[in-house]
């Protein structure tokens, strides 16, 4: 628990110092581009749409053993989906192209990644992240892949424009956030076997 305590603490530290840097670092690695960097993370962004991660989850959580846990996956997608729609508009904070800080690929400007049109946070990056305890638990195999595929999603955020770290850091701590509560509820309530045993009345 120390340990857990601990990484949150300089995540949230981290968070804090990126605030003040972001626009540099925003800078350095939008310079990276290239283009084949530029169709590798257009392919991460296709593969990131929230509803080519909840198919592919969902699937994956179809067999017998892990039945039980679609519920609390799907109660996890949604509430990171709410939450991040309700802080985008609380903060109303304008994204770095937006900003005239860096440009963005006319491509990504035609296919709505300025949705909501906000900023912080990054809903994709609370999207992938919120799921990694429900891995964890069920699907530990998957998990180390899941955190490699997380954190491209979440860099390319920053390589495009559309997000300053400090988004994708935040949004990724508040989705993991998100993930760890329904997990501890669902090993505490049940709620979700509970569903599954009525439904199919197991």
């Amino acid at each position: 628990m120390k340990k857990i305590l601990f990484a949150f603490g300089l995540l949230i530290f981290i968070i804090l110092i990126s605030l003040h840097f972001d626009s540099e670092i925003v800078k350095a690695i939008s310079s990276l581009r290239s283009n084949f960097l530029d169709d590798f993370f257009k392919g991460v962004a296709f593969l990131s749409r929230e509803i080519i991660i909840f198919l592919f989850l969902t699937v994956l959580f179809l067999p017998k053993r892990k039945r039980k846990w679609i519920l609390p996956l799907w109660v996890t997608l949604g509430l990171s989906a709410i939450i991040s729609f309700l802080l985008k508009i609380l903060i109303q904070k304008p994204r770095p192209f937006q900003q005239g800080i860096v440009s963005i690929l006319p491509t990504l400007e035609k296919v709505s990644h300025s949705s909501w049109n906000f900023s912080f946070p990054s809903s994709h990056a609370m999207f992938v992240f919120c799921v990694l305890p429900i891995l964890s638990k069920k699907s530990p195999k998957l998990k180390y892949i899941w955190i490699f595929f997380a954190a491209l999603v979440a860099f390319s955020r920053v390589y495009f424009g559309l997000h300053f770290l400090s988004d994708v850091l935040a949004g990724g701590l508040i989705g993991y956030l998100i993930g760890m509560i329904i997990v501890k509820l669902e090993e505490e309530e049940k709620f979700g076997e509970k569903i599954y045993r009525k439904i199919f009345r197991k």
